[in-house]
């Protein structure tokens, strides 16, 4: 089955400089890109998937082929409804690929046309995870040169509330 769209999946808590450099990639791949942010509350995300969602939109505003949209299903269900059978995945480090690997064959097991897209980031950007963006971010360290500056702002206000 050939595809014109591609899903973007992930918690995106935050978004960050490595994930929009995926999606501009990916939007140069595809007709349309969709990017998908889990409900995953098992992870106690810092921001609220409403919250989420208009940061990816802030920060993704300038890609004119690209939709974010929040989920709470199976991945390979959502891609149906979005009538894609092509996933992005980003590997940062040797240490992802185990678990991309595994969740892949899962995948394609529950949806034998679907299928996953391997991009690495941008050399520069490698190092960068959501989940050290919020560690530094916790510990009142400067995060604006991971992140977009709507995400930026948006951190520093949720820590200083509390």
């Amino acid at each position: 089955m050939r595809t014109h769209s591609v899903i973007y999946p992930g918690t995106f808590d935050p978004i960050t400089n490595g994930h929009v450099d995926l999606t501009e990639r990916a939007a140069r791949l595809f007709d349309r890109v969709v990017v998908a942010i889990a409900y995953s509350e098992k992870k106690t995300p810092l921001f609220t998937l409403e919250k989420r969602v208009e940061l990816c939109r802030a920060a993704l505003s300038h890609l004119d082929n690209v939709e974010v949209v929040g989920f709470n299903n199976l991945l390979i269900d959502f891609a149906k409804s979005q009538g894609a059978s092509c996933v992005l995945r980003g590997l940062r480090a040797v240490a992802d690929f185990e678990y991309e690997f595994q969740l892949a064959n899962m995948n394609r097991a529950m949806y034998p046309a679907f299928e996953s897209i391997f991009l690495t980031p941008s050399e520069h950007l490698s190092y960068i995870s959501s989940s050290l963006v919020r560690e530094i971010a916790a510990l009142n360290g400067d995060i604006s040169p991971f992140v977009p500056d709507p995400v930026n702002r948006a951190i520093r206000e949720r820590y200083s509330n509390e």
